[in-house]
């Protein structure tokens, strides 16, 4: 009799488990046809989120794909290996080439995309005075898209301490050495001038950022003389220091660390002549910046949170902390992207500061990176470079936009074309995708309030939360309302003036008629 029970009772259990793997099969297959196509489709993909109002990371799909992951080992240059990249410091973009500082081998790799990936061009010296004069570890390289200088470059040669102005064929132009031999005295003889990255403006200023400089940007003139820092970053003291440093004596102060600017890490220039600068100290207020040509930070910041990089973060695989922005970049209409060191993902954001999408990741894959180190773009090509060392680690990554990345693309480009039914119509269809993206309901608001549609416009901002946004919105539905309906605000105050003193005057009249 026990037999028989337990066997029963083993028939049963087999009965479950052949029940939940059942259930399992259905639930996986499900699941995957569940996925959107971009997630199906070929190209690696990441893992794609962004953050609500509330600071709370929500899943969306990919707005951007691997769509080539390039090695050093893997390219060739007059039937030649080119080689493993070593710590590769920076990206320039020059129409359809690609400049790129390859730092450990003292060299510049030009590589051009017009059609596909091929080598032009491998630079480790440059012509002076007829001689050839060797890179040692450049770390920056400036092209220019400016007509009173097109196609010069600047290379930050770092460890050879100058900056090299030269044409597009190499030839040195102009060294730019160490400030003191200019005989000022804001930068000390005996200190070392490491120049890292290198930005030129339109009317040929020179920006420079240095090593154990934090003084802001080193500027020199367009005939290399040097004019000064531009563009400190801010100095925060918080309400305790500020208390203590009050409260302490002369010998307590002495002993307290000195609250100084931190240093700039990258920076870059958009095409209006505007300086994007990072820092990836963990304490500073706001980790990129953009400059005007008076060195005041410009940057608007409307969104929920400012641009910072990640708003949540726990710890794992070895990381904590907030994001360490190491690099920026900009895409066409006033979107740029900042890169995170510390977790290796990419932030793109808006002009107004609103967050759109965030994806990557460490890891040594493609699509995720150990050690980032420069951004560039063409058009709306981003190329990322990983500067880990090892024979695969130095890696360039190019993304390209998924579907839903275009149609993000085409609404902010029909809205600032001033077509903003077609951006009501992107939009719409990008909720139709990603139905918790907070900025596409934000769109949609800023097309109705273009479109004359205040009503719907404060339903649309307020289901966001954007109060700057809905205040807009109802103060000209406000003043429509007013010129439409002031008829009847004419009619009650008409009534409420006249009205009174007609009723006291015939409760006047009654009276005297009674009394009488």
């Amino acid at each position: 009799m026990q037999n028989e029970n337990f066997k029963n009772n083993q028939r049963i259990v087999d009965v479950r488990q052949v029940r939940k793997f059942i259930c399992f099969v259905l639930i996986s297959a499900l699941a995957v046809g569940a996925l959107p196509l971009s997630a199906l489709a070929t190209g690696p993909t990441n893992f794609t989120y962004t953050y609500n109002q509330w600071g709370s990371p929500i899943p969306s799909p990919d707005a951007y794909r691997v769509t080539a992951y390039i090695l050093g080992q893997h390219l060739e240059f007059n039937g030649e290996n080119v080689g493993a990249f070593r710590e590769p410091q920076d990206l320039h973009v020059h129409g359809s080439l690609l400049y790129l500082v390859d730092t450990g081998n003292n060299r510049i790799i030009v590589l051009d995309f017009a059609e596909e990936t091929t080598v032009v061009a491998i630079h480790s010296s440059a012509m002076l005075d007829g001689a050839e004069i060797t890179f040692n570890r450049p770390y920056g390289i400036f092209v220019s898209e400016w007509y009173a200088s097109y196609g010069e470059i600047w290379l930050a040669d770092t460890m050879n301490q100058r900056v090299l102005h030269m044409d597009a064929d190499w030839n040195v132009l102009q060294v730019i050495g160490h400030p003191g031999i200019y005989g000022t005295s804001l930068l000390e003889e005996d200190s070392n001038f490491l120049p890292n990255k290198v930005v030129v403006d339109f009317s040929g200023r020179l920006f420079v950022q240095t090593r154990h400089v934090n003084r802001g940007l080193m500027e020199f003139d367009r005939d290399g003389t040097f004019a000064g820092y531009m563009g400190a970053p801010e100095v925060v003291v918080g309400p305790a220091d500020v208390f203590w440093r009050a409260i302490a004596t002369q010998a307590q102060r002495d002993q307290r660390l000195l609250n100084v600017p931190v240093e700039y890490n990258n920076l870059y220039i958009d095409s209006e002549g505007f300086i994007f600068v990072t820092t990836a100290q963990e304490d500073i207020h706001n980790p990129v910046s953009r400059l005007n040509a008076m060195g005041d930070d410009i940057m608007i910041r409307n969104g929920w949170t400012d641009p910072i990089g990640d708003v949540w973060w726990g710890t794992g695989a070895d990381r904590s902390g907030p994001s360490e922005l190491v690099a920026v970049t900009t895409l066409p209409h006033d979107i740029f992207v900042v890169f995170d060191r510390n977790r290796g993902r990419l932030f793109a954001y808006d002009s107004q500061g609103h967050l759109l999408y965030v994806w990557g990741g460490p890891g040594n894959r493609e699509g995720f990176f150990t050690f980032p180190t420069a951004l560039a773009s063409m058009g709306y090509t981003i190329f990322a470079l990983d500067g880990g060392q090892g024979p695969n680690l130095g890696a360039l990554t190019r993304f390209d936009l998924t579907e839903y990345g275009e149609l993000i693309k085409h609404a902010f480009e029909m809205y600032q074309r001033g077509q903003y039914e077609e951006s009501y119509s992107y939009w719409n269809d990008v909720l139709r995708m990603n139905g918790n993206f907070g900025l596409a309901y934000i769109g949609i608001a800023r097309a109705h309030l273009r479109m004359g549609n205040y009503r719907e416009a404060m339903h649309f901002f307020r289901l966001q939360s954007d109060y700057l946004g809905y205040g807009r919105a109802f103060n000209f539905y406000r003043r429509i309302w007013m010129e439409q309906n002031f008829w009847i605000l004419a009619v009650v105050v008409g009534v409420a003036i006249v009205v009174p003193p007609v009723i006291k005057i015939v409760l006047k009249l009654r009276r005297e008629i009674n009394e009488s």
